[in-house]
């Protein structure tokens, strides 16, 4: 089905209406041009610090050489792959086969999405966990594929929440599965919750696929950044699971490098074989010289102690930003990884005949809430209502998400000019 109407006098397709892609989403609402200029973005998950200076010297190296600058195999360079293989098997306690168990993408979203074409036919149902990060579902809808919407349940009760707080109705997820549903998308550690999934809840999870014979796609993203001593699990060490699920990974997260657009999937031959096949019609190939300053980077980094180090950096930014909701009293969800806090605004109070503009009316009270603090108070955030289905946006139009990838002198500023909302608060 298609449509047509004076602005597209050709019929454009029905999967772009369904998928959102032609509304104005919340990141052109928010994007900085639309914002005052000395805006602190901690709305978009970009840092504003560099990649580590080696890998950058990988990158600058490969740049200068000759064949780094050409068409890479389908599967990703070799260097690359033979790095994800060193550098992930101890976690995945099985040696992986360069040749069918890995798969380098053009990013996490383009792996996902090559993902949902290989193993998606029209009217499949692909189950996740709301707030979901908001590309799963055009890509889901995209590939003819039906979302299916299972909302996390938030508890900020007591005075100290944690993203763990954010939990999952089983009843409800079982309910959710029926004889179309072909997978279950999950994300751990979580964006935007920063939850990190327990070995119980996975279990859980984990049953449910192999009863009803599901695909698992395992969004991990964010498995370097998890805080204060919490256990990232994969689900698929659990058993019976490697053969029905596929991990997504990303160097763009690992390596402060979200622009470069380098990702990988780790799975079985019966999965990531198809995958490929779609990966090769979709992009053909991922940019070669930066696969190999992420192959540097995975071959450097456990000598370098450089994710140790980071985890340190982070949780340093992330105390930063949370001392300043202490500060003002305002509830949030601490986070167990990631790089994001989901922070309480209802408390947030602005005038009924403030100017918001027309991309803010008619939607969720969080969009006006995220604006109102962008303008008035010089910090931005995302509305989390946008990671809901229409049905369950009251779910999250309480909660702001909140960026801490940012370097400490940022931060601190940020942190300075939310006191400011203190008077804005019931």
């Amino acid at each position: 089905m298609s449509t047509a109407d004076s602005s597209f006098p050709i019929s454009i397709s029905s999967r772009l209406i369904e998928g959102r892609a032609l509304q104005q989403d919340v990141w052109s609402v928010f994007n900085a041009a639309n914002l005052p200029s000395d805006c602190i973005n901690l709305g978009q998950g970009y840092m504003n610090f560099s990649p580590p200076s080696w890998v950058l010297d990988a990158a600058s190296s490969a740049l200068g050489s000759v064949l780094p600058n050409h068409y890479s195999h389908p599967k990703g360079r070799i260097r690359l792959r033979h790095a994800i293989k060193q550098f992930y098997e101890a976690s995945f306690n099985r040696s992986l086969d360069v040749e069918t168990e890995i798969l380098v993408t053009s990013g996490a979203n383009e792996g996902q999405y090559s993902v949902f074409a290989a193993f998606l036919d029209h009217g499949d149902e692909a189950i996740m966990f709301e707030p979901f990060f908001d590309q799963y579902m055009p890509s889901v809808i995209f590939n003819g594929g039906k979302p299916v919407y299972v909302p996390l349940h938030p508890n900020l009760e007591g005075d100290k929440p944690s993203a763990a707080n954010w939990t999952i109705d089983f009843d409800e997820l079982r309910r959710a599965i029926s004889p179309r549903t072909k997978m279950i998308i999950v994300n751990t550690p979580h964006n935007p919750v920063g939850k990190v999934f327990t070995k119980a809840e996975l279990e859980k999870i984990a049953e449910l696929a192999k009863e009803f014979n599901l695909l698992v796609m395992s969004d991990e993203v964010y498995d370097c950044l998890v805080y204060d001593g919490k256990q990232h699990v994969r689900i698929a060490n659990l058993p019976g699971m490697w053969e029905r699920t596929v991990t997504v990974l990303s160097a763009g997260k690992a390596f402060a490098a979200t622009g470069w657009r380098v990702g990988w999937l780790i799975g079985p031959p019966s999965i990531i074989t198809p995958t490929l096949a779609a990966c090769t019609r979709i992009v053909f190939c991922t940019n070669s010289p930066l696969q190999e300053a992420a192959a540097a980077g995975l071959e450097e980094a456990k000598a370098r102690g450089f994710f140790e180090q980071q985890l340190k950096e982070y949780q340093e930014r992330r105390d930063i930003l949370l001392a300043a909701f202490d500060k003002l009293g305002l509830k949030y969800s601490l986070p167990e990884g990631s790089y994001f806090v989901l922070v309480d605004v209802s408390r947030l109070k602005f005038p009924d005949d403030y100017p918001f503009p027309e991309s803010v009316q008619g939607r969720a009270r969080d969009f006006k809430a995220c604006w109102f603090m962008a303008v008035e108070i010089g910090v931005s955030s995302i509305p989390v209502s946008e990671f809901y289905c229409e049905e369950h946006r009251n779910i999250g139009e309480n909660y702001a998400r909140f960026g801490f990838c940012k370097d400490v002198d940022t931060l601190k500023e940020a942190g300075q000019r939310l006191q400011s909302l203190s008077k804005y608060l019931s």
